[in-house]
């Protein structure tokens, strides 16, 4: 099993950690800070570094037995197990991955009581799925993004027991894909201080600290995906990675 950094430290952008397995199908460290592909959120890139050698990371996946498989690129050579191993993350794209998704939770926020049918998000693009007929217009919804960005809320995560999904269900926004559960806990998303937050959502993923660390976005477009399927594609003002 792979010890996870990520969820309670998003913002870190290199680890020390040791290789246990490598293979072609991926090298597994100890403990690992690269975004395993899940959720609707692309696994991380980067590198491994370690005395004599590096191996870029294409890609990152979860495995078996909770283990992380960091994919090596074609031809890369595998560091040896046992090796002590510097993890670098590709921040750039990462750190977009991150106001991406953080921008999407502020999408749910501004489309109150719609479900969440499907999302994926990107570098340079992300988009959901809402089961709504009619969405307000596309001018109404980027200002509703901006304005929540603007105000610079906080976000951060806390550890729950898994139940609270028995008693509180709308905590679930998604219709096609439910919260892990088994391992009795649940991992919940609050963006906003007090009593009201702006957003509250069980989620794995990774985040900014701050609304106002996302920048300004747009809202690209509204797509008819079916009688009761609006598609939202936004984008960051910036570019996202570089």
């Amino acid at each position: 099993m792979t010890e996870i950094l990520y969820q309670d430290h998003a913002d870190l952008r290199t680890l020390s950690a040791t290789v246990t397995a490598a293979s072609e199908a991926g090298v597994v460290l100890d403990r690992t800070i690269f975004y395993a592909r899940a959720g609707g959120q692309p696994g991380d890139t980067g590198v491994l570094r370690w005395e004599g050698g590096e191996m870029a990371v294409a890609e990152t996946i979860k495995g078996e037995a909770g283990a992380v498989l960091h994919v090596p690129s074609a031809g890369a050579t595998l560091p040896p197990a046992g090796a002590t191993v510097v993890a670098e993350l590709n921040w750039d794209r990462r750190h977009a991955h991150m106001r991406m998704h953080s921008a999407l939770h502020l999408l749910c926020a501004v489309l109150p009581g719609a479900a969440v049918t499907g999302g994926q998000i990107g570098a340079d693009k992300s988009r959901l799925d809402f089961d709504l007929a009619t969405p307000p217009p596309k001018e109404e919804i980027e200002a509703g993004l901006n304005g929540l960005i603007a105000a610079a809320h906080p976000i951060a995560h806390s550890w729950v027991d898994e139940s609270v999904l028995d008693t509180n269900p709308e905590l679930v926004r998604t219709l096609s894909v439910q919260p892990p559960r088994g391992n009795g806990r649940l991992r919940l998303v609050r963006i906003g201080a007090g009593e009201t937050p702006v957003d509250l959502q069980p989620c794995g993923g990774t985040h900014v600290a701050n609304t106002g660390e996302i920048g300004a976005v747009r809202v690209l477009k509204i797509e008819n995906k079916g009688k009761q399927n609006r598609r939202i594609a936004i984008a960051l003002a910036d570019g996202g990675a570089s």
